[in-house]
């Protein structure tokens, strides 16, 4: 199998030999940590969790469609935030994005993400034509 990389244009690509935003080998796409980092890199877009998450799941959508997969296909996620008190916020936002099944799911609490103003941070794991939405 091949492993081959997807990308967006709403989604900023890292620099050369950092990592890859998404990949997929075969009908699996891996997608690294997102955080709601505008495609300048540096403007953190949102104030809130429920705001940066939602940035997070459409770059997350546009990932997954780029790779030919629906979001009702992404079958795991682990979401790091900086305060686990605002979960609900998490999980408001998540429930705009994904119908049916939801995902696998772990909500870690972490000291710190790459900025001070960065709350939230998912990776995911899908499987593409997995769900019965219909692909991008």
């Amino acid at each position: 199998m091949q492993k081959i990389r997807h990308t967006s244009p709403d989604v900023r690509e890292p620099e050369a030999g950092m990592w890859s935003n998404c990949l997929s080998v075969g009908e699996f796409i891996f997608i690294s940590g997102l955080t709601a980092r505008g495609t300048d890199g540096s403007t953190i877009l949102g104030s809130d969790s429920y705001e940066q998450s939602g940035v997070i799941f459409r770059k997350m959508r546009a990932l997954v469609e780029a790779a030919g997969a629906a979001m009702d296909d992404v079958v795991q996620m682990t979401i790091f935030v900086t305060d686990m008190s605002e979960n609900a916020q998490v999980w408001r936002a998540r429930r705009e994005f994904f119908t049916g099944d939801f995902p696998t799911c772990a909500l870690v609490e972490v000291a710190a993400l790459a900025k001070d103003e960065i709350r939230v941070e998912v990776q995911a794991t899908a499987v593409r034509g997995s769900s019965t939405a219909p692909a991008a």
